[in-house]
């Protein structure tokens, strides 16, 4: 298969598998939903930054000594959603995987055990439908979404009949404990404390603005 080293040789409106990403050497972020191109902006900002190093080593620290093991984006995690066709490749910001099964040389092949994604106003609404959605049905088993410019987290664990029951909002003053990780709380007064003001990151499909 011919390795593809500039994004502008792809056509955008067609649909790919994860055996297509593996050929994709350009500089561009993207990932792919249901074979789907969505095409992310290079930097995240320093608000972004500032929470999810700050969550990521707060898992870290917690995990010493544990065989779960959390990685930051860019990590390539590839979902179990079509079946026999693997064609849905995200970077959550932040992965937390506990089978090491799962884990390659390229990412984590099969469902983490918790998820963390850090949105943007314009973001927000992909990160709560195609996101969500794949990985609900992928068996996630914890979804952690943090809005930055209102200072709050939603935790959505996986029921019994693998659909994701929503915790209260939380915000500065509540700490955030996880259930798939007994011991794990996130102070988040200290999670929201400097976080500054900045324009939202742009989140790309294709190349149209959104």
């Amino acid at each position: 298969m011919e390795i593809i080293t500039d994004i502008n040789q792809i056509d955008l409106t067609k649909s790919y598998t994860y055996a297509d990403y593996l050929n994709w050497k350009f500089q561009e972020r993207i990932e792919l939903i249901f074979g789907k191109i969505f095409k992310m902006s290079p930097a995240p900002t320093s608000q972004h930054q500032h929470i999810s190093v700050a969550m990521s080593s707060t898992i870290y620290n917690y995990l010493k000594g544990k065989p779960c093991r959390v990685f930051t984006a860019p990590f390539d995690v590839i979902l179990p959603v079509t079946p026999g066709i693997s064609n849905t490749v995200v970077q959550p910001d932040i992965t937390v995987v506990c089978n090491p099964s799962k884990i390659t040389e390229h990412g984590c092949n099969g469902a983490p055990d918790l998820v963390v994604e850090v949105v943007s106003k314009s973001s927000v609404t992909r990160d709560l439908h195609e996101k969500y959605g794949v990985y609900e049905q992928a068996g996630v088993r914890e979804y952690w979404i943090v809005h930055p410019q209102d200072r709050s987290l939603i935790i959505f664990f996986l029921n019994d009949k693998g659909k994701y029951q929503p915790s209260k909002p939380l915000t500065k003053g509540d700490m955030a404990a996880s259930r798939v990780l007994p011991g794990l709380t996130i102070d988040l007064h200290e999670l929201f404390t400097d976080v500054v003001e900045e324009p939202e990151e742009e989140y790309l499909v294709g190349l149209k603005r959104i």
